[in-house]
């Protein structure tokens, strides 16, 4: 599927490339307790900032690399931090960023804004961190409208409040009923009527951003029937089959599932509409949907990383 008619596509409905299955979301309980780390939540969060301000200074020869570290940039495999694009191009950090710790697993992410020769890009990092060393660094740029589709940078001045809402003791949700809310979303796609129809335990006010720009919610103006994102239309997405998919974090504290969805390609040759994407469930609901998204030829559309595909669903 070539780019313009991925694009006529979101624009017919206003609806975002996002798309998993999963099993019922549960009622919330008590936050399960992570075995002991030797890289806390601010251990995890100072491994993104250190990288950053790498990329700034295009020195990373104090990065704490381990030995057996993989790297890619754009899904494409780099033998060494020296051979990332990023590290010869970022020149300054802007304010935007929105990161996810999953102590856990020692995976920390972030979605922020960084500049190259004084052009804002968007940038998805990764990071797995083992004995305080990183071992795996994953590194996505979206450039453009051309790139993402959706490029509004004044909906990506600073974090939103809901994301960053640390929910109380009883209303936070198990590791594994945050996943499961997370993956009604897709598992709507799959069905491709409404997310009311697979029972997605969307709040009344729950919202969608992509690449800045709202598109589901009650601030939403971009297609007819976008202010409720229960209710609105996915029969487009009966045209295009399973996603494939990888879950990236589940940041517990914060009642988050970040995750990795791809599709979009109905032949070889085409295009992949790839997006990380960030749900937060709080009090048995979801609340917020925001993604990074980014178009990659359909040879890149795993990756890079282990991925699968989405099982049609109940």
């Amino acid at each position: 599927m070539k780019k313009g008619n991925i694009s006529g596509l979101l624009a017919a409905l206003g609806l975002a490339f996002t798309a998993m299955t999963g099993s019922a979301a549960q009622p919330p309980g008590k936050i399960a307790l992570a075995p002991p780390v030797t890289c806390d939540r601010e251990c995890l969060r100072s491994h993104v900032t250190q990288l950053l301000w790498a990329l700034v200074k295009h020195d990373v020869s104090k990065l704490p690399v381990a030995d057996n570290v993989r790297i890619t940039e754009d899904a494409d495999e780099k033998k060494t931090l020296k051979d990332v694009g990023l590290v010869r191009t970022v020149t300054a950090l802007q304010g935007f960023r929105q990161d996810f710790i999953d102590e856990r697993m020692g995976v920390v992410g972030a979605h922020t804004m960084v500049e190259e020769s004084g052009a804002p890009i968007m940038l998805v990092v990764r990071l797995k961190v083992v004995d305080n060393k990183l071992t795996e660094i994953e590194l996505v740029p979206t450039r453009s409208r051309s790139e993402g589709l959706i490029f509004n940078l004044g909906g990506l001045k600073a974090a939103s409040a809901v994301m960053n809402y640390a929910p109380r003791g009883d209303e936070l949700a198990t590791r594994d009923q945050v996943l499961a809310a997370a993956l009604k979303y897709p598992e709507g796609f799959t069905k491709a009527e409404t997310f009311a129809a697979v029972n997605a335990p969307f709040a009344a006010d729950a919202y969608r951003y992509e690449n800045g720009q709202i598109m589901a919610g009650p601030d939403c103006k971009f297609a007819p029937g976008c202010e409720n994102i229960s209710t609105q239309s996915l029969a487009i997405f009966k045209r295009l089959g399973p996603p494939i998919y990888r879950v990236v974090a589940i940041d517990e504290r914060m009642g988050i599932a970040w995750l990795r969805l791809a599709w979009g390609v109905q032949k070889e040759g085409g295009d992949q509409l790839t997006a990380f994407e960030a749900f937060k469930f709080y009090g048995g609901k979801l609340h917020a949907v925001e993604a990074f998204i980014r178009i990659l030829p359909i040879e890149k559309r795993k990756g890079g990383w282990e991925t699968g595909v989405a099982p049609s669903g109940p």
